[in-house]
């Protein structure tokens, strides 16, 4: 089982950033680089966009009937937009701009599936008034938005798409809640699920107390057929800098379509102050699927299901020199060989690495990049692109 990077990759990578520039540092444009392997070497296209400060996510969007493009998700100016490459290099259509009349106006997150049963749709989540859409490309051309929920006041970091009920019919999942609180102190949030085909769907199905999350997962982690929903729920903290105390650590929380809003199951604990990134693969090839929680300074948890439903699951730190605020994380399988590897951006150490498990069942860890000490770069996500659009 070979932990080696192969010469050439026909999938690459998305790497959504914040950067920050001139003297003193402030706010340049979003930032996109698309990493992809050739020859040997990783190469680095790269997308800046004035019209926002930063690229919360990007990922591949095919409208029906168009050709695949890079879908980004622009703040503080709220942008989406669809890049194409060409003999020119990247041009890109809004596919939607608004003023949401808040303090900030972003595009936090999205996800994309056929919600509707007529090609595929975007999920979008927002700041700062709690905007929750969907959209979509229109058959004459140019796009509609859908709104789903608005709260004022109201923060929205993350959305997850599935069918925890198993009735065919595809749920959105997203994590409102109160403006952040940089101290850690009460915030309160929830869970909320929307089934875009009815309206008025709104349902709380995960209320988090004076605690709230930034991240979940949505998907059949443990492998019996059903989606579950995962939401790592941020620590209780008194004090600030150096004299953070932690009241109440990271919980990774589970819960199933049966499962009351004030209940959980928790299947693992992190005395850490943030995790922002749960991202879920099959590291040896057998056909089970883990989880590697990315936390904010205790370094990147590998957690494996439990025997049942109601338990605890088995947890290992699998590497402590690993952190960021944002910590981003994906497991993918870029080389095809049917085993997924760990991406990381450890902007903490100032390192994108890579992960592969060797045959003894321990990861490998590889720098792909390694940028300066004074580095201005904030990594907001990674994500997967087929090498064959730069082309």
């Amino acid at each position: 089982m070979s932990t080696d990077v192969p010469a050439s990759l026909p999938t690459g990578l998305l790497l959504a950033y914040s950067q920050f520039v001139g003297t003193p540092p402030h706010p340049g444009p979003a930032r996109l680089e698309l990493l992809s392997r050739q020859g040997g070497e990783w190469h680095t296209d790269t997308i800046e966009d004035p019209d926002s400060n930063v690229f919360h996510k990007a990922l591949v969007y095919t409208p029906p009937g168009g050709a695949p493009g890079i879908l980004t998700l622009g703040g503080t100016r709220a942008f989406v937009k669809l890049w194409h490459h060409g003999p020119t290099g990247w041009t890109s259509e809004t596919v939607w701009t608004e003023d949401f009349g808040g303090t900030v106006s972003r595009m936090r997150d999205a996800e994309i599936a056929n919600l509707y049963g007529d090609g595929p749709a975007i999920a979008v989540a927002t700041h700062d008034q709690g905007v929750v859409a969907t959209i979509r490309a229109q058959a004459g051309g140019g796009w509609s938005v859908t709104r789903l929920d608005s709260r004022p006041n109201t923060i929205v970091h993350e959305i997850e798409i599935g069918d925890l009920d198993h009735d065919g019919a595809l749920e959105i999942y997203a994590t409102p809640s109160d403006p952040n609180d940089l101290d850690g102190g009460h915030q309160h949030g929830e869970v909320v699920r929307y089934v875009p085909t009815q309206p008025g769907s709104r349902t709380v199905v995960a209320d988090l107390g004076d605690r709230h999350a930034k991240e979940i997962y949505v998907g059949d982690v443990d492998g019996d057929g059903t989606d579950e929903l995962y939401v790592a729920v941020e620590a209780l903290t008194s004090g600030s800098g150096a004299d953070v105390r932690i009241i109440e650590p990271v919980e990774i929380r589970r819960y199933d379509a049966n499962t009351p809003a004030d209940a959980h199951v928790v299947i693992a604990t992190i005395r850490d102050r943030l995790t922002r990134f749960l991202t879920v693969g099959d590291v040896d090839g057998d056909g089970h699927r883990e989880m590697v929680a990315a936390a904010f300074s205790t370094g990147l948890w590998l957690l494996r299901p439990g025997r049942d439903a109601h338990g605890e699951w088995a947890i290992e730190n699998i590497d402590r020199e690993s952190g960021g605020f944002e910590h981003s994380a994906l497991f993918a399988d870029l080389d095809g060989d049917h085993r997924d590897e760990l991406y990381v951006a450890a902007d903490t150490q100032h390192e994108l690495r890579r992960y592969a498990w060797d045959a003894t069942g321990h990861p490998r860890r590889s720098v792909i990049r390694t940028l300066p000490a004074d580095s201005t770069l904030m990594t907001w996500n990674i994500t997967t692109f087929p090498v064959s659009m730069l082309h």
